[in-house]
């Protein structure tokens, strides 16, 4: 995996700028239902016709022009045209083709921007004739705002262990841990017997820390809001119980918080940290830094369990906008999007992982040796909820949990000052 794929997910998650606040103050499109195209029902069984604009975003934006080649050939009477676009560039884009009304048709969505553009009413429904049942359950909720599903995954991606196999054999690990008493003795077990600095390394605050953070906070049974979305349960007991874990690596010296950022692939390939927490991208990094000798020994396994073993997803979707003048052939280019064999065909192009979970049975997934754990991990990751005002939250909590981490916070206070602050804050909904 590359490391375009983390770079885009980093930006993905940024904060809500400026114009977007502006926007969501200025009510929803939705609010005036006599210019507001009428939402899509069902697709057609015909080919797609027509011209098609889609916006892509980073590396996928540059590779999708040669996968809808099938696509085009497949209905000789469409011509897509895909506009690539920077990730740092994406969310003004799209905030302003929204008051503009100069959407594409067709687009790539981070799945954290999907509450802000729904609420915006800017996103075409689901149609119910798409077939929406093989998709992960965690990456279909985050095409869910509310009780609406607006497009499909496209991509994912799930967090899991990594762990140098060598060093954990010679600190006597021979099965990686399943619970959380499990991981606390690995990491000791590399410290003491493996010769580490520290046994894992945790992201101790900054932003995108809350990714890392949330895994054992949903393994303990914390929520980050009720059901219905309007409020937030941070200042929860199943939250500290998270937090106070994720704590403890810090305050028992088994995680640091003087470790130079941006060096998780260095560390780990020379062995003084030789456990983190990542996405399937660090693979190809590694292997890079440290060469197929390396490569032999990179182990992952899944979150460890408390009441149960959640990781986080992310990736993105793929939506049609309300403004399209050419919706069924939109709909169309989603389901040919979501097929397992032009999923499995674009993982072999891009490397992003599939979102229909049998896209995974191909073989360039399954006999993969470590693929399969995140597929794993995947059937029950979560996502944060798609609310208009997440990023903001988001950022508050990063602030919140460098404090729990670096200056001895406590978890009942690291919960209670989230809790006030994503309050204050508010939904958005």
């Amino acid at each position: 995996m590359t490391n375009s794929i983390r770079r885009r997910l980093v930006i993905g998650s940024a904060a809500l700028t400026a114009t977007a606040l502006a926007l969501a103050g200025c009510g929803r499109s939705e609010d005036s239902p006599e210019s507001a195209p009428t939402a899509t029902t069902s697709v057609g069984s015909g080919p797609a016709t027509g011209e098609l604009t889609v916006w892509a975003m980073g590396t996928e934006g540059e590779n999708l022009p040669k996968l809808l080649t099938s696509f085009q050939q497949a209905n000789p009477g469409v011509k897509v045209t895909v506009t690539p676009i920077p990730w740092d560039a994406a969310h003004n884009k799209f905030t302003t083709a929204i008051t503009a009304q100069s959407l594409p048709d067709a687009a790539m969505v981070g799945t954290t921007w999907m509450g802000e553009f729904a609420d915006l009413g800017a996103l075409d429904p689901t149609p119910s004739s798409i077939d929406t049942s093989g998709f992960f359950p965690g990456a279909l909720d985050t095409t869910k705002v509310g009780d609406v599903s607006y497009g499909v995954p496209w991509y994912v991606e799930t967090r899991l262990v990594y762990y140098r196999k060598d060093l954990a054999a010679k600190a006597g690990i021979t099965t990686p841990p399943t619970d959380w008493d499990g991981l606390k003795a690995m990491t000791k077990a590399m410290q003491d017997k493996a010769g580490a600095k520290y046994g894992i390394n945790l992201q101790p605050g900054g932003q995108g820390s809350w990714q890392t953070v949330m895994p054992f906070a949903w393994s303990a049974g914390a929520n980050l809001t009720t059901d219905d979305d309007k409020q937030f349960t941070f200042d929860t007991p199943e939250m500290q119980e998270g937090l106070k874990y994720y704590q403890s690596f810090f305050t028992e010296k088994l995680a640091g918080t003087d470790l130079p950022p941006n060096q998780t692939e260095a560390q780990f390939v020379s062995g003084q940290v030789p456990m983190f927490i990542s996405g399937p991208w660090m693979v190809g990094s590694i292997a890079k830094l440290g060469g197929d000798k390396m490569k032999q020994n990179i182990g992952v396994f899944e979150i460890p369990k408390n009441k149960t073993s959640t990781s986080f997803v992310g990736g993105s979707n793929f939506v049609v906008f309300k403004t399209s003048k050419n919706k069924d052939s939109a709909w169309k280019l989603v389901q040919w999007l979501s097929d397992p064999k032009t999923q499995a065909e674009w993982f072999k192009q891009s490397t992003d992982l599939p979102a229909v979970q049998s896209a995974w049975q191909d073989p360039s997934i399954a006999s993969d040796p470590l693929l399969p754990v995140f597929g794993k991990q995947l059937e029950t990751a979560k996502a944060p909820p798609a609310i208009v005002n997440w990023e903001q939250v988001a950022t508050a909590f990063d602030a919140e949990i460098e404090k729990l981490a670096k200056a001895g916070q406590s978890p009942a206070d690291t919960a209670k000052a989230t809790q006030a602050k994503a309050a204050s804050i508010g939904t958005g909904s």
